[in-house]
């Protein structure tokens, strides 16, 4: 068996054969096979093994009254807006399809039939598709099954928040799949039903999953997770066997590019959270009684916030691999206690394991009580010792850093982030949930679809739309977007005091003339107006262009939000799906020319000078480079100048899980502000650069946006950056992944153990008046400079070489 140093190279093989272009590495599919052989048992589940019994339950009631819940009592008019099945059902509720929920019937054929009806995109047959949106609605009560729930793509399985009802196994529980929940089964070629760094637009919230009928020798596991933007777990509790020899596992996540969950408690088991991605946030995890809480597989980078353990034996096992063949790139934990555990950290990590930056680690505001060793390294060795009592870690890590020159190999304390008291709650980084709106009831939504929206992707709801989002504001009603596409003509304006939800990530698509200037750009979405003020909640919703629209700034956030404020789920798409225009047929990949049918956006989200209070969570801000309706998920070129622009005067905000991928000059811009907490974040340089590069994409250099002008770059590839920062202060950054992956559609300038000379730089610091930019864990794929200063570099990518990326621990500018 090769060590999990294999797992390294699933990444490689995701992100190149799955996420966005198909191009089978035989080579790189062995090391993958050979390296999960350590956790086949979990890959598919047999049926119990009685050798241990079961203990433990989560002491559930098994029959329940079912609390009022607006989701569930709304009127569902949700439709598909290109699907051609008319009769085509988005909300299903399971007991409609025949489950009971009564702690005794076996429901998992019923619960599966709410999941799979109307020729939807089935795992194995299917890589993805928009046109089969579905909410699977649970009410309250305890649902038994004998076999594996198949999750599918574009699917919101949602529990009743008010009492979340709980899938339990049944005694003889046979598998079908791995877990209680598989989110992507295993095939007959062995091969996952779905590309793991495919799986987009799927979220699991308000369930209990309870293991603890099923024998404690069984390889069971609550949830087989591996999957990539878009998608999140919340409010998910899991029970497990807490008798000796348990083998329960409550996650079980072995690839994919993620990702964000949040607000989650395991209890028992051999292994809470076994995790293994590209890279991911991890915010409010909580595991109890578990031999080992997070057994770290591999990962480029993870970054976990207001984790909790307590009475494990192991907190956070990050040694896979071993110290000559790391298999963890890089772990991010903050805001965080572990109690009443003998070692907090388990690492293979020392000053001459290899990779040399792999195992990067960094602790900051970390509580231990009852933890005797904080950070155990390589040989049992201590390489931070913990306490009998009680104890803050204010910082420390291991790995290289650059203050700003390096790298200096370290593994000691550090000084932690001065932080700004604008950005905590108590001493820890301000964080909020996705509202579910718990104690609203039906009546106080406003649906667009009552109100006349036809969501049809053809008609102009334009001024439909505006009406009942105004009407919504004023009355202090939720505007309920039932599942459809939304075609508008002009700006919708979001006022202050606004709260948006939608039913299966309604599209808000943008279409016509009003958009189409790329020298007078105007907002799809505009959210409060220059020196507006107030409160703002908007959730699971897409917003996209339809055709050329190069004048099109996707959502323009004006407003001075108070806290509470905030933008969850909520994605922008462009191009890449049916009813987009901007499709295979539209625009196929064809390097060195530049199709203007296909300059579909200006910018994606622009937060203006006026702004402040930004909240954002789980935002996926993608141009599409691969045709998600296409069978075989064909790469396409398609053109968006910017991704998130980010100037406000004020600043105060905080990004959780945002992403931004393939905008021609750049992903993340920060110019002339402060006070940004960001984790984790993560960019993708567009497939088609330097054909052509940034400086002569379609989008030209725009002076009162402080767009860069890409005169530093040298004799290199003047590619789009992944992070620019301008002239700002108290940009504060736990966890960053910059990736560059191809050359004009080809990967070989980011092969592993390769030239790294897709571009010459992908983060850039300037101006004489930024300070206290800070970067814990900044990673980078196929830069030849890590980081620039004022056009200077100041890291080689040769120098921080870690598991498949290059890998700085800490970056300060002062």
């Amino acid at each position: 068996m090769h060590s999990l140093l294999s797992l390294t190279y699933l990444l490689l093989a995701t992100v190149v054969v799955a996420q966005h272009v198909h191009l089978d590495i035989p080579a790189v599919d062995a090391a993958v096979d050979s390296a999960l052989t350590k956790f086949s048992e979990y890959l598919v589940y047999h049926g119990p093994n009685p050798k241990v019994p079961t203990s433990g339950t989560s002491g559930h009631p098994e029959q329940v009254a079912d609390p009022a819940y607006w989701l569930a009592d709304i009127a569902h008019q949700g439709i598909s807006a290109f699907n051609a099945d008319k009769t085509y059902q988005v909300f299903r509720n399971v007991k409609d399809f025949g489950a009971k929920g009564d702690g005794v019937t076996d429901d998992v054929a019923a619960i599966q039939a709410a999941i799979s009806s109307g020729n939807r995109c089935h795992p194995g047959s299917c890589q993805s598709s928009t046109l089969t949106p579905a909410i699977v609605y649970f009410p309250a009560g305890t649902y038994m099954i004998s076999s594996s729930i198949i999750d599918y793509y574009f699917t919101q399985l949602i529990g009743n928040p008010n009492y979340p009802p709980t899938i339990k196994a049944l005694p003889n529980f046979g598998g079908g799949g791995l877990g209680l929940i598989d989110a992507d089964p295993y095939q007959p070629s062995g091969n996952q039903g779905y590309g793991s760094t495919n799986v987009f637009y799927r979220q699991i919230r308000n369930l209990v999953l309870d293991l603890t009928s099923i024998p404690a020798s069984s390889s069971a596991a609550g949830i087989h997770w591996p999957t990539a933007q878009a998608t999140s777990l919340q409010n998910v509790v899991i029970y497990m066997s807490q008798a000796s020899g348990t083998q329960h596992v409550g996650i079980f996540i072995e690839n994919g590019s993620g990702g964000f969950m949040s607000d989650l408690y395991i209890h028992g088991g051999l292994i809470g959270a076994n995790f293994g991605n590209q890279q991911f946030t991890t915010r409010n995890l909580n595991i109890f009684n578990s031999v080992t809480a997070i057994n770290q597989l591999w990962s480029w980078g993870w970054a976990y916030k207001s984790v909790t353990i307590d009475n494990c034996s192991v907190g956070l096992d990050m040694s896979a691999g071993g110290r000559t063949g790391q298999t963890v790139g890089s772990i991010t934990l903050f805001d965080s206690a572990i109690a009443n555990t003998p070692i907090g950290i388990k690492t293979a990590h020392d000053s001459t394991s290899v990779p040399k930056t792999a195992g990067s680690l960094i602790l900051e505001n970390v509580q231990l009580t009852n933890v005797p060793i904080a950070v155990q390294g390589p040989n049992g060795l201590t390489a931070l010792a913990g306490t009998a009592g009680s104890t803050i870690i204010a910082a420390w890590g291991e790995g290289h850093r650059y203050t700003p020159t390096g790298p200096q190999v370290f593994g000691a304390s550090i000084t932690p982030v001065s932080r700004p008291a604008v950005l905590l709650s108590g001493s820890k980084y301000y964080e909020n949930s996705k509202p579910q709106y718990i104690i609203n009831a039906a009546s106080q939504f406003l649906s667009v679809r009552s109100a006349d929206a036809k969501g049809d992707g053809v008609t102009d709801d334009t001024a439909v739309l505006q009406s009942v989002i105004t009407q919504g504001a004023l009355q202090g009603k939720i505007v309920f977007f039932d599942a459809g596409t939304y075609r508008v003509t002009n700006t919708l304006y979001f006022p202050g005091g606004s709260k948006i939800v939608g039913e299966s990530y309604p599209v808000i698509m943008s279409s016509g003339s009003s958009f189409s200037n790329i020298n007078s750009p105007i907002p799809v979405i505009r959210i409060g107006r220059v020196g507006e003020s107030g409160s703002f909640q908007w959730s699971d919703m897409i917003v996209s262009t339809q055709g050329p629209q190069a004048g099109a700034v996707l959502i323009e956030w004006n407003l001075a939000a108070s806290q509470g404020s905030g933008m969850w789920d909520v994605h922008t798409r462009v191009g890449g799906f049916t009813g987009s225009n901007l499709q295979v047929a539209q625009c196929p990949t064809i390097p060195t020319t530049i199709n203007s049918a296909c300059i579909a956006a200006y910018i994606s989200l622009h937060v203006t000078p006026s702004a402040t209070g930004v909240y954002l969570e789980n935002v996926w801000l993608w141009t599409a480079d691969h045709d998600l309706d296409s069978a075989d998920s064909t790469q396409i070129s398609i053109y968006s100048g910017r991704g998130l622009y980010f100037e406000s005067s004020a600043g105060t905000a905080w990004l959780y899980g945002v992403a931004a991928e393939h905008a021609a000059l750049y992903q993340f811009q920060f110019a002339n502000t402060k006070n940004v907490f960001m984790g984790f974040i993560q960019t993708e340089t567009p497939y088609y650069q330097p054909n052509p590069n940034a400086p002569n994409s379609p989008f030209p250099a725009q002076a009162p946006l402080n767009d860069p002008t890409f005169t530093t770059c040298g004799s290199g590839n003047c590619d789009a950056l992944g992070l620019r920062v301008i002239n700002s202060q108290n940009i504060l950054v736990y966890g960053a992944g910059l990736y560059s992956f191809f050359h004009t559609y080809n990967t070989t300038c980011s092969n592993q153990n390769g030239p790294e000379n897709c571009q010459t730089q992908i983060f850039s610091v300037e101006g004489a008046s930024t300070t206290n930019v800070h970067v814990f864990n900044l990673i980078t794929i196929g830069s030849q400079s890590m980081i620039v200063r004022d056009g200077v570099s100041l890291a080689r990518f040769a120098d921080n070489v870690n598991v498949f990326p290059d890998t700085i621990a800490v970056f300060k500018t002062n």
